[in-house]
């Protein structure tokens, strides 16, 4: 089993900047990916940024230069860095971890329980 605890979210005013923290603790796996994702209300959830354990990244068009997602490995925490923040990035933010086998096929994947990210406009 995988806990993910999130932190950092909040109430911030358009054009601001947030940092959200995830930390995993248990059974993960050396060969991982970490993401976060976003669900609005009325809306499905959607991927925002992810990172893999060997740090490849992969981010969602519509943060593309204003979100930046990093990791430390040696700490098992995930970190998105969110900067010129508008009102349409306000939904609850879940982190998320896959353990990847070594053959590269997916393992389970794990969820935290969000964190909410309210921006006014």
């Amino acid at each position: 089993q995988v806990q993910l605890v999130e932190s950092g979210g909040g109430l911030v005013q358009a054009g601001g900047s947030l940092r959200l923290s995830c930390a995993a603790s248990g059974s993960i796996f050396s060969i991982n990916a970490m993401g976060w994702y976003r669900q609005a209300p009325g809306k499905q959830r959607e991927l925002v940024a992810a990172i893999t354990s060997g740090g490849s990244t992969n981010y969602a068009d519509s943060v593309k230069g204003r979100f930046t997602i990093s990791r430390d490995n040696g700490k098992n925490t995930v970190y998105l860095q969110m900067n010129s923040l508008k009102h349409e990035d306000t939904a609850v933010y879940y982190c998320n971890l896959k353990n990847i086998w070594r053959d590269g096929v997916a393992g389970l994947l794990y969820w935290g329980q969000g964190t909410q990210v309210t921006v006014s406009s």
